[in-house]
């Protein structure tokens, strides 16, 4: 549908969306902040989805576009040479054949199984493929790292306990 000049798509029964480019983020440019106020003992809650920009000149420009949250976070994590990697959502772990009567949770998901998961079609891509990517995406960058896939107030004790979904290389 198009209203106003702008592609307009349903969004699952919340009305209606523009629907515009979702580009992989490239750099964030406030990783050197992030580092200081981390460096600096702080506890930064930082990244989300966002209005991508251009440099022109010394400005930044916005773009028709957005930038997925989970991406932007795997980004920065990588930047920041970041351990883990905490991507909250609306479930305590991801699961293959959701809403199923044969759902299964997941509590370990290594890169094969994923690939394997994600080439079935498990993961709706508005919801957890653009997570369980993200998370590869950092867990495979460098051998130690992992992803934790939760639920916020189960976050705390996933990380002391390694419960929810890690996603690992």
């Amino acid at each position: 549908m198009i209203a106003n000049g702008y592609q307009l798509k349903e969004d699952a029964g919340r009305g209606f969306r523009r629907v515009v480019a979702s580009p992989k983020p490239i750099a964030i440019i406030e990783k050197e902040t992030v580092k200081a106020l981390l460096n600096a003992g702080q506890v930064v809650i930082t990244v989300g989805g966002g209005i991508p920009v251009v440099r022109e000149g010394n400005h930044l420009r916005g773009v028709s576009a957005v930038i997925d949250k989970d991406w932007a976070s795997a980004k920065l994590a990588k930047m920041i040479d970041a351990d883990i990697l905490i991507i909250l959502t609306a479930v305590e772990k991801v699961a293959i054949n959701f809403g199923k009567h044969n759902e299964k949770w997941l509590e370990r998901l290594n890169l094969d199984q994923a690939q394997r998961y994600i080439n079935e079609g498990h993961f709706a891509k508005g919801s957890m493929l653009p997570k369980v990517e993200a998370a590869l995406s950092f867990s495979c960058s460098r051998h130690g790292r992992e992803t934790l896939i939760t639920v916020l107030n189960k976050a705390k004790q996933e990380i002391e306990v390694k419960t929810g979904t890690i996603v690992y290389l």
